[in-house]
């Protein structure tokens, strides 16, 4: 994973080989977010590829950003300011008929989520019917909010329901971005990972977590101290198996303007560890952010202004995607 204001302040805005569980112990040379996949039962994977850009039948002229791949990786959600939405920042949809065809052109997801008040950063629920998105719209608790819509068609992109606000636990008089919906099969609890600049972090924007109650509604956000820092942190995405987390930061030790980074955990109870630099090539020395992992883990969608071969006009966002192959570990499948 996966504000329009912040992160376009930001030039914006904001990602392991052994052959079975019990192999050899890990590198004590290598940084410690390895070392943790390493020695945990973390599946493996290689380095990721040299990003491609995904073409200008997804992308525009203007912002196309924030990117959130589906699990069956046929339905890709964006934020773009392209013409035919309703103001602003409008979400977006393009589909494929395989996995390994190209998008197609993509459509505006419908006026039941699209305002004037601009929607950024979606986030597609794993069994496709939930969609969270960020908000600016009148009638919310702060300059933007996180609010969740439902389908019954899960390949119906203009399907989508009126949209709740998420409510006070997880929003406030502050800014409420960049949703992740977790569901920990460990422990049964859906989690909501997500960035807020409300008062009691550790400055700037920071990286909270929801918890889902028994009753449906969402328990108070609480901050996640080992990915927050002083600097812009934002756009969480967990891997599906709650081990791997990326993110969008500005954090010293960026290449550019905002890099994503990545933190690791060998068990789902425990905390993060350090984040690290993704690193080149996914990052360059311009603008990097707003990841989103599909399902398997082996693809990394995110958004980057500048670099070679981007669609858009200079200092426009475009779509990228980088992958990786998987080496070993248990079954990552649900």
């Amino acid at each position: 994973m996966k504000t329009v204001v912040g992160l376009l302040t930001l030039a914006l805005a904001l990602t392991s080989c052994r052959s079975d569980a019990t192999s050899a112990p890990p590198d004590a040379g290598a940084p410690a977010s390895l070392q943790a996949q390493l020695a945990s039962d973390a599946p493996r994977f290689s380095e990721w590829s040299a990003p491609v850009n995904l073409g200008a039948l997804v992308n525009s002229e203007v912002e196309d950003m924030a990117p959130a791949i589906s699990k069956d990786g046929l339905s890709l959600y964006f934020a773009s300011l392209r013409a035919g939405g309703a103001g602003g920042f409008d979400i977006w949809a393009a589909r494929r008929p395989t996995s390994d065809a190209a998008f197609g052109a993509p459509q505006s997801v419908g006026p039941a989520i699209n305002t004037a008040g601009g929607e950024n950063q979606p986030e597609l629920s794993i069994d496709g019917h939930r969609l969270f998105f960020n908000s600016g719209a009148a009638g919310g608790f702060g300059q933007a909010d996180i609010y969740m819509s439902r389908r019954h068609d899960q390949r119906d992109d203009a399907g989508w329901e009126a949209p709740v606000n998420l409510g006070g636990g997880v929003n406030s008089a502050a800014r409420g971005t960049g949703a992740d919906y977790y569901e920990d099969d460990a422990t049964g609890a859906a989690m909501l990972n997500f960035a807020s600049n409300r008062a009691g972090g550790v400055g700037g924007t920071d990286i909270y977590v929801s918890t889902r109650l028994a009753d449906g509604t969402w328990g108070a956000a609480a901050l996640v101290p080992e990915l927050s820092s002083p600097f812009e942190d934002t756009a969480p995405c967990i891997r599906r198996d709650g081990l791997e987390i990326v993110f969008t930061s500005d954090r010293t030790g960026t290449l550019g303007q905002t890099d994503i980074w990545v933190a690791t955990r060998a068990h789902t109870s425990d905390p993060w560890s350090t984040p690290v630099n993704l690193g080149a090539p996914v990052n360059s020395e311009f603008s990097d952010g707003d990841p989103s992992l599909s399902f398997d883990g082996t693809a990394l969608y995110f958004h980057s202004a500048h670099r070679e071969g981007t669609v858009g006009s200079e200092g426009r966002f475009d779509l990228w995607v980088s992958t990786r192959t998987r080496l070993g570990g248990p079954d990552s499948e649900r």
